[in-house]
């Protein structure tokens, strides 16, 4: 997904001019295999520079058997904590033929 992404942000880039620089860091899953910590902190570093974070999926079934701190969603909560953030807010569409739910 973070790789569609990445593809889109790009192509605003190069076609409308939009101004932006672009670093990647490792982080969870992939954090772990190179440095053995879901969130380095280079990563952190990094992070905490930015103007934005796109982060993507971080783990798999393979690290389902680490210790819990070293799990690779111990980097999102992290990065939340580190960065101050409290929501995860997604898009959401509701579209008109969906019943309406009553509470």
């Amino acid at each position: 997904m973070t790789a569609a992404a990445v593809q889109v942000l790009e192509r605003l880039r190069r076609d409308f001019g939009l101004k932006l620089e672009m670093e990647t860091a490792p982080v969870g899953g992939a954090a772990y295999d190179l440095h053995k910590h879901p969130l380095p902190d280079s990563t952190l570093t990094l992070a905490k520079q930015a103007d934005a974070v796109l982060l993507g999926a971080v783990g798999g079934t393979q690290y389902d058997t680490l210790p819990r701190e070293l799990r690779p969603e111990r980097a999102l909560l992290g990065l939340r904590s580190e960065l101050q953030l409290f929501a995860n807010l997604r898009p959401a569409i509701l579209y008109r033929s969906w019943p309406r739910l009553r509470l």
